[in-house]
């Protein structure tokens, strides 16, 4: 036979099963629509911040900064160094730092995470690049006066001479009067721009001795490489740039960070599409099945092995490439789709078009096609060894090979895979992290090999619960679930892989919040604590105001600092007060209290470096100024400070002013009243982002956020499950199709159509109950796994959310029933007689 009549016989074979290609693409479809979202929407966001940040340095020749970020920043004097060089035309400092401006209500107007920044003004005769563009009004002209970006002021409907308040870390509130709106060309997701005068963005936002950094202009007679030669010899401790060079960093910083997102979702689209393939090889191995006899004919008159096997593979082919083309359809769906669910969130992400580009077209496509063909590879050599005879004597003569090379094989890399999950939770940090993945990995091929082996007492032993009420019935569900076992445990382990996901994350999200309880229940003696924004913390000004608040005894603000210790910045903190009255501190060597330049270390830490008490610790800020402390004290491990404590004057020697902002603020009271709390509120009611909050409150705002990742996580997971559940869909359909004639026997014996039903829905119901548990099983077990490796990182206690796996396991079975309504009404339509007659 030619090549043609094979490719029309594949072709009209899959015309003629409109159904059955439809589900079979559809696996395809999701698999490569998350590949092609993940690339549309990392693209898009990398367009629109090129974009933004393209004309970050637009208009500067060089720009002056310090090498290191969080530092003063670059001195005062340095501005007239700068102006006196040969080729500098203007000098223009750049003064900035954090705010939040309230709105018309009085609420902080919300960015999203996107910056919120006050500057100065600096006029058009005096400023490097393009002047800002007033829509309304015009620049702050005097003190108590700000101009706002335009998509910010829209934010908080504020408009000319409306008067509100500015939250700032070094003077805490004061109220201003909004003299102009002023247009960005980029003016979108969330940023907020407040413009300040010089002198005042000076008390504000430095310490009078440094700005941010320095723009500079040249007259002409230098290029802007000669240019920043010139600067950088004249200030050699500082980092000079040309304006591109200072783009292309920036950019660079931006790309960098996308590929995490890009990769994370990449991951995600991964896992979906692994499960669409096992649920596209179980669609041809059970479409080869049916289809023996039709191949057996085609050899009988003539066909070769080779044009057989060329048949189901192009079949393969034109499925992938069906479902890879609306998979990028539905990608840029996807794309568009998360973007506006992130921006109903009000993450401050920037707005553009959605970019497709050839690489994610031809990625996509690549992808789906080659994966389609490859798990149709199987059945298709499998189809060519069934001889043509054989084949044509049975309706279905699809041999059940033996299971017990692939069995032991499973029961081997069991075997190894517990023992390195077992020895891998004995230690901590990566090295350990890595042993239980490679063991986790090898008891997921010990399920995949296994699977079928383990499906037939497992899905016995549920068909004794389940299908037990049901008599006969149920006896028939159960005999048909294990009847294939490959087949079922091909269906199950999709869902086993989605469910193994959620159940890892599952016990990860419940034992950091049993870890972050602990800390807080065990560690946090104060009676209240103050907390703000994340990006912001509690101001200076705020921790002062509840200091004379009756019924407060103790006010102890914790900072976050960060100093160079060896060849490496750490964190650490620093305390205002004695900690000890406070936190549960509990002290091995020398004294609790730290003044001056003394320094706790903590046990592990101490042990690490040999550190004693008396010892000398060479601490190193931001702007290389280094201090020789002195331990004072060593104390046990505890989270909540991290590996060292220094005092509040070397905190504040080591943070420029506009940094000096507590993480939190925590307060003992004379009791936990109400009237107390009210009081406190009542102190810090006019910092409006400052929260006052009790121990539970506060272990209820960490596990909000822990909840926020979690939600993200299970949202992403999600996808793979609802591919899973389509795989049980198509393999019951495909089921039913193969046993039409067994159907019509049952039929016309006096089966009734609801006991067809019936039949089909506790069969889908055994095979999703069995996935579920091997997949909870091995997801708590990697969960456990896990989490004993992050010790070190204060995970230190292991919750396993009973509820969730409960939960799981009942939506399982839920899912299966759902799974089989349709393949269930298809089934109970069989004709009886057209059934049996059906050669």
């Amino acid at each position: 036979m030619s090549g043609n009549p094979i490719r029309r016989v594949a072709l009209r074979n899959l015309a003629a099963h409109k159904v059955r290609l439809a589900l079979t693409v559809l696996s395809v479809v999701l698999g490569t629509a998350f590949i092609t979202g993940s690339f549309v929407f990392t693209d898009t966001l990398q367009r629109t911040f090129d974009g933004i940040f393209g004309d970050v340095a637009k208009g500067v020749d060089v720009r002056v900064s310090t090498a290191e970020n969080g530092t003063s920043g670059v001195p005062v004097e340095d501005i007239d160094t700068v102006t006196a060089l040969p080729g500098v035309e203007r000098v223009s400092p750049s003064i900035a730092g954090g705010v939040i401006v309230l709105d018309s209500a009085g609420a902080a107007i919300q960015t999203g995470g996107a910056p919120a920044e006050g500057f100065a003004y600096i006029p058009p005769d005096q400023l490097v690049g393009d002047p800002q563009t007033f829509v309304t009004g015009g620049p702050p002209a005097e003190s108590g006066q700000i101009a706002l970006n335009e998509s910010a002021a829209e934010r908080g409907s504020l408009a000319v001479g409306d008067r509100t308040t500015v939250l700032t870390v070094t003077q805490g509130t004061m109220p201003v009067t909004i003299s102009g709106v002023y247009q960005l060309e980029t003016d979108t997701g969330g940023y907020l721009g407040a413009m300040f005068t010089e002198q005042q963005a000076s008390q504000l936002f430095t310490d009078g001795r440094h700005v941010n950094f320095l723009d500079v202009a040249s007259d002409g007679s230098l290029s802007p490489d000669q240019l920043r030669d010139e600067i950088a010899a004249a200030l050699p401790d500082l980092k000079v740039q040309t304006g591109a060079e200072v783009t292309e960093e920036t950019k660079s910083q931006v790309s960098e960070a996308l590929n995490f997102l890009n990769y994370f979702l990449l991951a995600f689209g991964a896992i979906a599409l692994l499960v669409g393939t096992f649920i596209i090889y179980n669609t041809f191995s059970m479409i080869v099945a049916q289809r023996l006899r039709e191949l057996a004919l085609l050899r009988a008159i003539g066909a070769s092995r080779k044009q057989v096997g060329r048949s189901v593979t192009l079949e393969a082919f034109v499925v992938g490439l069906i479902g890879s083309i609306l998979g990028i359809a539905a990608g840029v769906a996807l794309a568009y789709g998360l973007r506006a669910a992130l921006n109903a969130a009000d993450l401050g992400l920037p707005s553009g078009p959605l970019q497709l580009s050839p690489r994610t077209v031809i990625v996509a496509l690549l992808v789906g096609v080659i994966v389609t063909m490859i798990s149709a590879y199987a059945p298709a050599r499998r189809a060519t060894r069934v001889p043509p005879v054989a084949a044509m004597r049975e309706e279905s003569t699809a041999t059940v090979d033996s299971l017990r090379v692939r069995t032991i094989v499973g029961v081997l890399c069991a075997v190894a895979g517990v023992v390195l999950v077992v020895v891998g939770a004995q230690g901590v940090g990566g090295g350990a992290a890595a042993t239980v993945g490679i063991g986790a990995l090898l008891l997921i091929l010990a399920v995949l090999f296994a699977a079928p082996a383990l499906s037939r007492p497992v899905v016995n032993a549920l068909g004794a619960v389940f299908a037990r009420p049901f008599g006969a019935i149920g006896r028939l569900a159960r005999t048909n679930a294990t009847r294939n076992p490959r087949r079922t445990a091909a269906t199950a382990f999709a869902l086993t892989l989605g469910l193994m996901l959620v159940s890892v994350i599952g016990v990860f999200g419940s034992s950091a919040k049993a870890s972050v309880d602990a800390l807080v229940d065990n560690g946090v003696e104060a009676d209240f604590m103050l907390t703000g924004p994340q990006m912001f913390g509690v101001p200076a000004p705020a921790a002062e105001a509840v200091r004379t608040v009756d019924g407060v005894e103790e006010v102890v603000p914790v900072y976050g600092v960060q100093a160079k210790i060896d060849q490496d910045f750490e964190f650490g903190a620093a305390a205002g007060g004695p900690l000890q009255d406070v936190l549960d501190l509990a002290i091995t060597a020398g004294t609790v209290d730290v003044t001056g330049d003394q320094i706790l270390v903590s046990a592990s830490a101490a042990a690490e470096r040999g550190w004693e008490v008396g010892a000398t610790v060479p601490l190193t800020s931001r702007d290389g100024d280094t201090v020789e402390t002195t331990v004072a004290g060593i104390f046990e491990d505890n989270q909540l400070i991290g590996p060292w404590v220094i005092s509040q004057q070397l905190f504040e020697q080591f943070t420029p002013p506009t940094s000096r902002t507590a993480l939190v603020v925590l307060m003992n009271t004379v009791d936990e009243s109400e009237a107390v709390r009210t009081s406190i509120q009542d102190a810090v009611k006019e910092f409006v982002v400052v929260q006052v909050l009790d121990r539970e409150q506060f272990k209820g705002q960490q596990a909000q956020q822990i909840d926020m990742l979690l939600a993200i996580l299970y949202g992403l997971l999600a996808l793979a499950v609802v591919i899973a559940i389509l795989g049980i869909v198509n393999t019951l359909a495909l089921s039913v199709v193969e046993r039409r004639r067994e159907i019509g026997m049952l039929r016309a014996v006096g089966m009734q159509r609801s006991q067809v039903r019936r039949t089909i829905y506790l069969e889908s119901l055994l095979i999703a109950v069995f996935g579920a548990v091997v997949g909870v099983v091995l997801g708590l077990a990697f969960g456990w796994a896990f989490v004993r490796t992050l010790a070190d990182q204060g995970l230190d206690i292991i919750s396993v959310p009973w509820s969730q796996v409960v939960g799981m396991l009942v939506a399982s079975g839920i899912i299966g029933v759902i799974a089989a309504l349709w393949p269930g009404q298809r089934a109970a339509k069989t004709p009886p007689l057209e059934a049996i007659s059906d050669m």
